[in-house]
Order: structure tokens, then sequence, then C-alpha cells
């Protein structure tokens, strides 16, 4: 197992550590291929890399992202997609060329083949150099669930109800919250070279530990992590409290 674990004791500390991880990949390959992430873990991390951005310390001009998810059936302008999010949060604030910059298609009229398409262009670039990837309650990566199979490629799923409950609360009303999402599968996350993973909070201090100790299964879809050749989990005090 190449694991190998950070521990930050402050949010500024944290941030700083995920930020320099990917400040230096950027450095050492200009034009990598990246997997990004949503929601509430990242957010002080794309501030960070906007800051420096904007401060001339690290260009992203020619990166090339790919998003590790999207809700189905909601537009890019909608306030609860993942495109909306990372435009607003990440891309219209670096210099990156928006035409490299790429999530799944939550409105594709044929989302079987969009699956197909959306693994293929990041296969066509030898998968990821570097991903960065948050973590579920339940252990899950992207929207792959405890019981995905690791040789499952990109693929439209229906969202459980431990999901739905826990991303309803940022929409107007938990009907509005989509029961599918697209998401890239295990197998495409684990062709990446380095996988940085981020981890915040007490609440996620058992999965933590159940993901870096515990079997490998895909009961707890980030333990295959453990199989990986490159991997770093950057950690605050709180999730790494049992480790």
């Amino acid at each position: 197992m190449a694991v190998k674990t950070v521990v930050c004791e402050t949010l500024e500390k944290w941030t700083n550590a995920v930020a320099d991880e990917i400040q230096k990949a950027v450095e050492e390959k200009p034009d990598l291929t990246m997997i990004l992430a949503t929601g509430s873990t990242p957010e002080p991390v794309y501030d960070e890399l906007v800051k420096r951005c904007k401060e001339g310390k690290v260009s992203f001009r020619d990166l090339h992202s790919y998003n590790l998810d999207e809700y189905v059936g909601l537009p890019a302008s909608d306030v609860n997609s993942y495109r909306y999010y990372m435009e607003n949060r990440l891309f219209r604030h670096i210099d990156a060329d928006p035409k490299n910059l790429h999530l799944p298609n939550g409105m594709a009229a044929d989302m079987e083949q969009e699956s197909r398409d959306y693994e293929n262009a990041l296969a066509a670039r030898g998968y990821a150099d570097f991903a960065i990837l948050g973590m579920g309650m339940n252990g899950h990566i992207g929207f792959n669930e405890p019981g995905t199979s690791a040789d499952q490629k990109t693929h439209v799923v229906e969202l459980t109800q431990s999901t739905i409950d826990a991303n309803s609360v940022n929409f107007n009303s938990p009907e509005e919250m989509p029961h599918k999402a697209i998401t890239m599968g295990l197998y495409t996350i684990l062709q990446s070279k380095t996988i940085l993973l981020m981890v915040r909070g007490a609440k996620k201090a058992e999965i933590l530990k159940a993901a870096l100790t515990g079997p490998v299964t895909e009961q707890v879809p980030a333990s295959l992590l453990q199989k990986h050749p490159d991997v770093i989990v950057v950690a605050d005090a709180e999730a790494a409290a049992l480790l």
C-alpha cells in the first residue's frame, strides 16, 4: 500500500497542503489531466488556487480537467448543477482554457452514450495524471456507492437515499433533488497516476479509518485506494483522530 497521510491541525494548513500538492503537479506537468471534485470539502482549496493564480504563483493555462460527476436532469445554469459550482468556484477565476474544462452533460439525450463518450475522452488522454477526491460518509467516491464494482467505468447511477438526504439540503425542497447522476466509475478513477483524498471533520473519522486500515472491499469504495500505487490523504486532525 502506497498511501501517504498528511494530518493538518488547522483549516488553513489543510487547505495549503492540498493546494500545494495540486500546484506541484501542475508545475511538473503544465498540460496535466486532472480529475476534480465538488462539494463543501474542496471549496477552500479552490478559493486558494484562485488566489494563487491571480497572484501569478500558478498557471492553469494548459490544464485539462474532468469532473467526477454531475446530476442528471439539471441544466448547467441551475445553481445546484456541478457545472454551475465549478464555473463559479474555480473555472471563471483562473487562466484555464474553457474548452479544456470538462464535466459530464447531465442533460444529454442519451445518457448511456454520454457515459461512453466521457470515459473515452478521458481514456484518450491516458486517463488522469492527478485526481482530487472527497469521500462520502459511507466511503463513496464520486457517486460510486457501496457495492459498486471496482471494474465499473463512467455510468449513470440511481442515488441512494442516504446520498439524497445528504445533498438535498442544497435544494429548496427534497423533491427538487435529482435521483440520478452520471459519475466516473471506480475503474476510471483508479487509473489516475496520483490520487489525493481530501478529508475533513470528525464525522469522517470512522469511515476514514475503515478506508485506510480496514479490508479492501467494494462495500467501502474508498478502501480500494489501498491498492493504488500513489495516494496522498490530506486530513484534518478531527478526521484523522482514529488513525
